[in-house]
């Protein structure tokens, strides 16, 4: 396994790099992702008549939310204010049926509605990473692995995730995060076929962090920092949009072995807090197979020149 520090050290004082630290004021989160997720709604979509063809508001009215909620107008409009104290599991239940949400957003609901107060502290624990669980992805020879922590850090990867995507030890530990390299390195935006879905996603787990970790001084600062340095991540995250990290398929422009189409898969680690094991591999007897096997065969040649500079 390449050079990777036991843990990712983060400040003793709450500060962040590259930006302020402080916490997400989760009444405006709650009350923003409640309006999103009904602008995008019509009435048709939920079986209701449009009456009048201009409506002043994007979307469902809060009343029709509310009827089909089974809620008093009065009720969800505090709710949409941000001012989620008291509300029941069955309310929101309802309020996600209604919303037609996704079980990521609805667990986003949850989280933005009803914290849990042993978060803010978790959320400033330092990520380990257990020695069995690096010797298993230094054993996935041939199979580019990784794990990521909090805030898409990425803690520790193999040889074969750095020939493909670079050598992330020669980036000092807080710049070896999904979000700033996606978002800030041009290396990165060249390398994704699909950019924006790369982009959009990278985004969407934030959001899904956020409403765990809304406390999290590290997080804030992380999101203060990309929305002043990058247009396309302020419009992504004024979208209120989450997801869980799952399985799809990515297109790379490699510096070496040209375009690859690989398959990920993520494996969420139940036992080590909030990280997760990520794998690609390639369609067997595909060009993208025969490239990782090249790869494979150059060893730390293949890094170094894989390693772009920004």
């Amino acid at each position: 396994m390449d050079e990777q520090p036991e843990a990712v050290q983060e400040p003793q004082d709450g500060a962040a790099p590259g930006g302020t630290a402080g916490a997400l004021d989760r009444r405006a989160e709650l009350s923003e992702f409640l309006r999103t997720r009904r602008a995008r709604l019509q009435p048709e979509d939920v079986g209701l008549s449009a009456f009048g063809r201009h409506r002043r508001v994007p979307g469902l009215r809060r009343e029709e939310l509310a009827q089909l909620a089974g809620v008093s107008v009065a009720y969800y409009t505090r709710l949409e204010q941000g001012n989620g104290r008291n509300v029941s599991a069955e309310v929101l239940d309802a309020i996600a049926r209604a919303l037609q949400l996704t079980d990521a957003e609805h667990a986003h609901l949850t989280h933005l509605a009803k914290p849990k107060a042993h978060k803010k502290k978790r959320s400033a624990r330092p990520q380990q990473v257990r020695g069995a669980l690096r010797q298993l992805i230094d054993t996935l020879d041939g199979i580019p692995a990784y794990v990521t922590g909090r805030r898409s850090d990425i803690l520790v990867w193999n040889r074969m995730a750095a020939a493909v995507f670079g050598d992330w030890s020669e980036l000092p530990a807080q710049e070896r995060n999904w979000a700033r390299m996606v978002f800030l390195r041009p290396d990165y935006r060249d390398r994704y076929v699909e950019w924006d879905q790369k982009a959009a996603d990278i985004v969407s787990y934030l959001r899904m962090d956020a409403g765990c970790h809304p406390d999290d001084p590290l997080l804030s600062a992380l999101v203060g920092e990309l929305s002043v340095k990058s247009e396309e991540f302020r419009r992504l995250w004024a979208t209120h949009d989450v997801k869980e990290k799952g399985h799809g398929v990515k297109r790379m422009r490699h510096p070496l072995v040209g375009e690859l189409t690989l398959s990920f898969e993520t494996f969420h680690l139940p036992d080590d807090h909030e990280q997760s094991l990520i794998t690609y591999h390639a369609e067997p007897g595909s060009p993208s197979a025969d490239a990782l096997r090249l790869l494979a065969s150059w060893g730390t040649d293949a890094t170094r020149a894989t390693t772009a500079r920004p």
